[in-house]
């Protein structure tokens, strides 16, 4: 079969791979149908995951077709539809017993990190029973890809964690992929404000478009000035980092308010300062998550309903065979104006 495999830092090729086989009687292979690139792929890339090792086939997000099942599996048969979680979960250890999916002892991100993942024709995927969901009739699979990582992610690390409220003010710092899927669920809460900071023009009335109320341009390093007069000097209930950069981690602690709330969503490789001389006073609690996917039957829900439209976030479309094409346009999407990217596997 077709793979995307890493080989090292900024390496990475197309390659013929032998298809899995079923390791354990909880697995279940699946017949990739449409998957996506995350941007913690790229982080991979640059070296910031050493779990990764060189070898692995990428990727953690998609939809696809059972091909084969475990002995244990009774809840899937060969044939059914199904959406591949990020996080693999066998559902006992203590950490699942607390909802702590992403911690599980045997599981947790390992698709596309210590195991082969979903940018191929087939992957296998462990704790089936409770690392794949159904696909509902009728509904769009290119939707769903967004619900394998990205909308439970925004939404768990991101609007949860930040504690978002009805009437607060909320800032998101990064209007990528993820910090736009927080965006989208941030409105489930009707916060008063959703201020949205980037660097890129494009990005920003994209944001827009999908809620914010605001937009702030930080490239000329004016941004917490910007925003703290945006709100009176007293800054954000909830500021939420979904870049994974010192600078950026830096701004949310520049602008969250007195009692608020520092949502780290995004991954990061290389060390950042904490300015206790400036927070110690300040009542802020600051949270950090690898997602759960605890929330993703509820997503499902509020698709199925169409309040939520994460297609919205889906900008480039490519076959397997340009898998290495669409790795280009999502790493420089300040010049191909890409968010989220679907491969089609089948």
């Amino acid at each position: 079969m077709k793979a995307l495999v890493y080989l090292g830092p900024a390496k990475k090729a197309l390659e013929e791979r032998p298809m899995p086989e079923i390791a354990a009687p909880t697995d279940v292979i699946v017949k990739v149908t449409k998957t996506t690139i995350c941007g913690t792929d790229l982080h991979i890339l640059k070296g910031d995951v050493p779990s990764c090792q060189p070898g692995r086939i990428l990727g953690h997000e998609g939809v696809g077709v059972v091909h084969l099942v475990g002995a244990a599996v009774t809840a899937f048969k060969p044939g059914d539809r199904v959406l591949i979680s990020c996080i693999s979960a066998c559902g006992k250890c203590v950490y699942c017993r607390k909802l702590m999916y992403s911690h599980c002892t045997t599981g947790g991100w390992i698709l596309g990190n210590t195991i082969d993942g979903t940018q191929a024709e087939f992957v296998r995927i462990p704790y089936a029973e409770t690392s794949l969901y159904p696909i509902p009739d009728g509904a769009d699979e290119e939707a769903l890809v967004m619900l394998s990582d990205i909308l439970p992610t925004g939404f768990e690390c991101g609007v949860l964690n930040g504690k978002v409220q009805p009437g607060n003010t909320v800032a998101i710092v990064g209007a990528g992929p993820i910090g736009l899927a927080a965006l989208l669920t941030a409105q489930f809460y009707s916060p008063a404000e959703i201020i949205m900071i980037d660097l890129d023009d494009n990005r920003l009335e994209i944001a827009k478009r999908f809620g914010a109320t605001a937009t702030i341009n930080s490239a000329d390093g004016k941004a917490a000035a910007t925003l703290m007069a945006m709100t009176g000097g007293r800054g954000v209930d909830t500021a939420i980092e979904a870049v994974g950069i010192p600078a950026t981690f830096e701004l949310c602690q520049g602008i969250v308010a007195p009692g608020g709330t520092i949502a780290n969503i995004g991954v990061h490789g290389t060390k950042v300062d904490l300015h206790l001389e400036s927070l110690w006073d300040r009542n802020v609690t600051i949270t950090t998550r690898l997602v759960d996917t605890v929330s993703t039957p509820m997503l499902l829900n509020i698709l199925r309903s169409d309040k939520l439209d994460p297609k919205l976030l889906i900008t480039h479309r490519f076959k397997l065979d340009q898998i290495l094409d669409a790795y280009e346009t999502f790493a420089h999407a300040a010049n191909t104006r890409a968010l989220k990217v679907i491969i089609e596997a089948e």
